[in-house]
């Protein structure tokens, strides 16, 4: 590879080569990477309900690295103390490595080096511990959509609730050193 190329120097289509990722260069995981995808009426007007009730506050998301020729991606995620990721699905199998704090998955509680993996189209949700989780989420595809069948009222009273409840220790939060270098550029 030549000195100083990255991510942004993309190689022709088809022709891959040794790419270099850095954390301080990596961007936020937007709608055009990861699509929501309704299955009924009214789900993708929930589902904005959803990102407008303040649980975005809730978590930091980046793309730390993507390849769309070799069909994968790398993602990090803290979530904040208590979050709560709700129950959904993609269209991609994930495997999920904690990195710090706790992510409790059904009746385990996972912790720094634990990993779990979710098969495509599989749903799911789990929960960050009281001091938070990190995670790094290792994806079969670049770009992958969101589902979230039955998204309706419950869901939105339980993210309402949820944002009441942390939301203030969220915006306070002290963040892990690799969130701080998304904030921070000269970390």
């Amino acid at each position: 590879m030549e000195k100083g190329a990255t991510t942004r120097d993309r190689p022709s289509p088809g022709k891959r080569r040794l790419t270099i990722a850095k954390a301080i260069e990596a961007n936020d995981l937007t709608s055009d990477k990861m699509p929501f995808e309704a299955s009924a009426a009214g789900e993708s007007e929930n589902y904005q309900k959803l990102l407008e009730s303040g649980i975005v506050d809730g978590f930091v998301l980046k793309v730390l690295f993507d390849d769309a020729v070799g069909g994968v991606s790398l993602t990090y995620v803290w979530f904040k103390a208590n979050y709560r990721v709700p129950r959904h699905s993609h269209n991609a199998d994930c495997t999920y490595y904690v990195v710090s704090g706790e992510a409790h998955v059904g009746s385990e509680v996972l912790r720094a080096g634990d990993v779990f993996f979710v098969p495509s189209e599989t749903l799911y949700g789990y929960q960050a511990g009281p001091e938070g989780a990190e995670i790094l989420e290792f994806r079969t595809a670049a770009q992958f959509t969101i589902r979230m069948p039955g998204i309706g009222q419950a869901i939105l009273q339980q993210a309402s609730e949820m944002v009441a409840d942390n939301r203030s220790q969220w915006l306070q939060q002290e963040p892990p050193l690799a969130a701080r270098r998304f904030f921070n550029r000269s970390l």
